[in-house]
Order: structure tokens, then C-alpha cells, then sequence
């Protein structure tokens, strides 16, 4: 056994050797070329002709459930380096789209999904269980596809992260409902999933008090030691210990380490950290790629082609057009909602967690788990192209409106008024100076959450760019003060 994981270990980095230089090369996107590997050293790949060449065992990795096992902390990392760049002001301000836009999301995407999936036939639990599980998408591909094409920092990096952030905290209610159905429980749930939320409250809420606590002082005494394999066993540890935490209380174990980069980007140890853990989060996740590709059995697409062929499109437009549509009632414009949309349209890592639970307790016929699980798979195969396609399609938009709307003033009734140009604290300082002296005026700001949040208050700003002429146009600029 020791020596077949030594081999997978061997076939992977050979496969990392060659996956980033390519990528590179041909400038395409490394998670769509650790997919590709993936797909060819799995078991549905060139392992159906390993028996006719015995040479080809030497290029497959053997241990799939080890991999995957392993390949899990990639996105543990990922998740950890996410934490590490988002400080905990920023989180808070972004409460509004984490449990407004991304909980209305789910709640949309389960009932559509769930309801096709009922009329297709399946039981009320099991249409439950596939709408809950497929409102879901892959938090580790959206959020390395944003890094990787200098997005993760924009408007739509925001707002596609804080529905992915709320997707991770709706695990917990989600594996509460399947164990319930497998338990055949008949009363209402109501009560049991508020009582889910409120532990996962409470295990949050421990961890960030401890965590703020115990942190500083320990890598401050972790540096005076001057030993750099102490430095990163601790890190380690950190990780580890949050992620086993939230784990351990049903949230994703990628949710606790990310609670663990919040509280060290508070400290003057962050950068260190950061320069520690990217190599191991890079490969690991590369890892996780890998092993989705791997589970993508092409004789099943071959049997059902028009079906998976269906079933991957009609996913991909459900939620992308409910994400789309939701994302322009919480302030986003069309060109951003759209790109969002289309990010978030793929199945997630946690329909696999999910569903295979369902099958386990025998509450989704193995045949329909096995379907889902691949169109999950085939759309999570297809996102690197999607986000390209997406950006696209984004940029498209935004140059048409600005063609065709440069002249249309947002507000043409203001005369003489003043633009705020950002609307944070010394942008608000100067509305409430207006304010006194009875002076009209208008904002723009490029955070999407605080212009949410200031609007729902009745302040008068919007979502745009103003290094951008044909906003300020918008704005009234040629008649302002």
C-alpha cells in the first residue's frame, strides 16, 4: 500500500511538472490542465486500457480515495490564504451580501432545482436533497479562477465570494436535512435546523474569541524562538486545529481554516505565513483538481449523452440566470451580475459530500446519484472556460451600456450639485457637510456591500467607476457645481 501511494505521489508531481510550464505556454488556465491530467490518469481514463498495456499502470494514479482524501486540504489552504486577505472589518461589511444575496440565492436555486427534480419523478426528500446540494457551487475553483485573473479584488470578486461564503455556512442546515430524511424523522424541521445554525453560530463565534486570545501571543513567542520549522509547524497547526474544530461541529473544515486567516491577518505575522503556505496550497490544490476530474466516468457520458448533455446546460443557466437576477436587486450592474452569474453556475465540491450521504442512507437511487455526480463533475470540469466566456461577456455589456447610455443622467433633476467620489468615511463626512448647507449631492463608490447597506439607508449612492467619463455623465457632471 505504501509503495502504490509512493507511485500516485510520483504521477502527481510529474503531472504538476508539466501542467504549470504548459499552462503557461499556451495560456490557458492550470486548473483546467490539472483537470485534463486528471481525467487521463484516473480510473476512466487510461486505466480501461491498462490491462492490454501493462506499461500504462505506471502513468495512473491507483489510490483514488487517498487522493481525494489529501486533496481536500488543498482547499483548506486555498480557504486559509482567502482568510489571511480579508480582514475581519471587511468581512463585516460584506454581512449584508454573505446572508442577503447569497441565503436568497440558495433558497431560489434549491426550489427551482428541487421542483424539476420532483416533477422528473423523484421522491420529496430526494428532490430536497438534489435542489439543496446543486444550489451549491465549487468554492475552491470560482475563487483560484478570480485569483488567477486578478479579479478576486473587484466588485464581482466581492459579491461571488460572499455567496460562495454563505453556500459554505449552509452546509451544516443541508447534511442536518439529509441525516434527518435517512432517519425517517416527521416532525417539523424547523426547530432541529435552527438549532444547527445556532451551534454553528456558537462554535464560530468560540473559535474567534479563543482564536484572538491565544494567536498573538503564541507566534509572538513562536518568533522570538527563531526557528523556522517551529514557525511553520505551528501554522500548520493553526490551520489544522480550526479546520478539525468547525469540522467537528458539521461546517466544511475549508470554513474553519478561513476563520484562522481572519485572525492572523490581524498580526504582524501575516506575510510570513502567506510565504510558507503557498507552495503547499498551490499543490494541494492541484491535487483537488485533479481528483474531480478524476471521478468524471466518460462511458456513462457516452451511454446518456442528450441527458448529461441537458442537465449540464440547464444547471449552468438556472443558476447562473438566478444569480444574475438577484445579483442586480442587490446593486450589482448588468455586466457585473451577468459575469457572476456565469461564475456561479457550476455544481460544487459539497454536492459530493452531500450526495453521497443521500445514497449511503439509501434516500437516492444509486443510479441518480451517480448521474448527478457526474453532470456535478462535467460542469466543474467546464467552469475554467465558462470564466473566461464570463469575463467576456462582461466587459461586452459594459462597453454597450457606456456606447449607448454615455449622455442618460442617472438623476437629471440635479443642477449645481456636488459628486462624492468614494463613499467611505471621508465621503460620508463630506454628504453630511452637504447635508448642513442644504447642498445636493451624489456618490459613487466601487464596494458593492457599503453601497447596498447606505442605499437600504437612503443615501444617495451608486455602484460605478468614476475614472470612467461616461459615468461622471451619468452622474449630471456637466451641469454640477
Amino acid at each position: 500500500m505504501e509503495d502504490l501511494r509512493l507511485h500516485d505521489a510520483v504521477v502527481f508531481l510529474a503531472a504538476a511538472g508539466l501542467v504549470i510550464p504548459f499552462a503557461k505556454r499556451l495560456k490557458i488556465s492550470p486548473v483546467l490542465g490539472f483537470m485534463l491530467i486528471g481525467l487521463a490518469v484516473g480510473p476512466y481514463g487510461l486505466a480501461r486500457f491498462a490491462e492490454q498495456y501493462i506499461w500504462l499502470r505506471h502513468l495512473l494514479i491507483t489510490d483514488v480515495s487517498g487522493v481525494r482524501a489529501l486533496a481536500e486540504l488543498g482547499v483548506v489552504f486555498l480557504l486559509f490564504m482567502i482568510g489571511l486577505e480579508v480582514s475581519i472589518e471587511r468581512l463585516w461589511r460584506m454581512r449584508y451580501l454573505v446572508f442577503g444575496l447569497g441565503s436568497t440565492q440558495i433558497i431560489v436555486t434549491g426550489i427551482i432545482i428541487g421542483g424539476i427534480a420532483w416533477a422528473f419523478g423523484n421522491s420529496v426528500e430526494a428532490s430536497v436533497i438534489l435542489g439543496s446540494c446543486l444550489a451549491l457551487s465549487s468554492t475552491a475553483i470560482v475563487v483560484q479562477l478570480l485569483i488567477e485573473h486578478s479579479r478576486f479584488g473587484s466588485t464581482v470578486g466581492h459579491g461571488s465570494f460572499a455567496v460562495l461564503l454563505a453556500q459554505d455556512l449552509a452546509v451544516v442546515p443541508i447534511l442536518f436535512v439529509v441525516s434527518t430524511f435517512g432517519a425517517h424523522v416527521s416532525d417539523s424541521l424547523i426547530w432541529p435546523i435552527s438549532l444547527a445554525f445556532g451551534e454553528a453560530f456558537i462554535a464560530v463565534l468560540i473559535i474567534l474569541v479563543i482564536g484572538r486570545l491565544l494567536i498573538r501571543p503564541l507566534f509572538r513567542f513562536v518568533g522570538i524562538a527563531d526557528s523556522p520549522e517551529l514557525f511553520m509547524a505551528v501554522t500548520l497547526l493553526t490551520i489544522i486545529a480550526t479546520a478539525v474544530a468547525t469540522y467537528t461541529v458539521g461546517l466544511s473544515a475549508a470554513l474553519g481554516a478561513f476563520l484562522a486567516g481572519l485572525l492572523l491577518a490581524e498580526t504582524e505575522f501575516r506575510h510570513e505565513i502567506e510565504i510558507n503556505i503557498e507552495p503547499f496550497k498551490g499543490l494541494l490544490l492541484g491535487l483537488f483538481f485533479m481528483s474531480v476530474a478524476m471521478g468524471i466516468n466518460l462511458s456513462e457520458i457516452l451511454a446518456e449523452p442528450v441527458w448529461i448533455f441537458l442537465s449540464v446546460i440547464g444547471l449552468f443557466v438556472i443558476k447562473s440566470l438566478v444569480t444574475t437576477g438577484l445579483a442586480r436587486m442587490y446593486g450589482f450592474s448588468w455586466a457585473q451580475a451577468t459575469e457572476m452569474g456565469l461564475l456561479l453556475g457550476q455544481g460544487g465540491e459539497f454536492a459530493f459530500v452531500v450526495v453521497g450521504m443521500a445514497l449511503s442512507l439509501d434516500i437516492l437511487p444509486e443510479s441518480t446519484a451517480q448521474f448527478m455526480l457526474i453532470v456535478v463533475g462535467v460542469t466543474m470540469f467546464l467552469t475554467p472556460l465558462i470564466a473566461r466566456l464570463a469575463h467576456s461577456v462582461g466587459a461586452k455589456i459594459e462597453a454597450r451600456a457606456q456606447s449607448t447610455c454615455a449622455q442618460e443622467e442617472i438623476i437629471p433633476h440635479l443642477a449645481n450639485h456636488v459628486i462624492i467620489v468614494g463613499y467611505g468615511r471621508t465621503g460620508q463626512l463630506l454628504a453630511a457637510l452637504c447635508e448642513q448647507q442644504k447642498i445636493e449631492h451624489i456618490a459613487l463608490d466601487l464596494d458593492a456591500t457599503r453601497v447596498a447597506e447606505l442605499r437600504a439607508q437612503g443615501a444617495p449612492v451608486y455602484l460605478g467607476d468614476a475614472s470612467r467619463i461616461a459615468m461622471l455623465q451619468k452622474m449630471g457632471l456637466s451641469h454640477a457645481a
